[in-house]
């Protein structure tokens, strides 16, 4: 019952007036944000980013945000920030054990994708 009065948008957003939904589970726990920027190889596609994340971090990561596209005219390259959104439903996450993840991550960006990290 408490949930009817927070103003929290995961909370909000799964409602509409005049329609019937069900209400979907969020976590009560701190996100932990960790950002990732890479010179995006020829042929990528945000799937195979989104697949690389699945594979390492499973349901720990609620969120992908691009927050930077970035073209250098001198390089003739483009490159992607992401900002990855990291909670999980049962406890609050260590910066430690995210990072560990995040750099897998990482490597799997130049070995799986190709991608130079900056």
């Amino acid at each position: 019952i408490r949930l009817f009065w927070t103003q929290d948008p995961r909370f909000l957003d799964q409602f509409e007036d005049g329609k019937i939904t069900q209400f979907q589970p969020y976590s009560k726990y701190p996100p932990c944000y960790k950002d990732v920027t890479f010179w995006l190889p020829e042929n990528y596609h945000l799937n195979d980013l989104n697949e690389v994340i699945r594979t390492r971090a499973g349901d720990m990561v609620e969120n992908v945000d691009l927050i930077d596209d970035f073209f250098n005219k001198k390089l003739n390259r483009q490159s992607h920030c992401y900002r990855i959104t990291f909670r999980s439903m049962d406890r609050s996450l260590t910066n430690a054990e995210v990072d560990t993840i995040q750099e897998k991550i990482r490597e799997d960006i130049e070995e799986v994708l190709g991608g130079e990290l900056r």
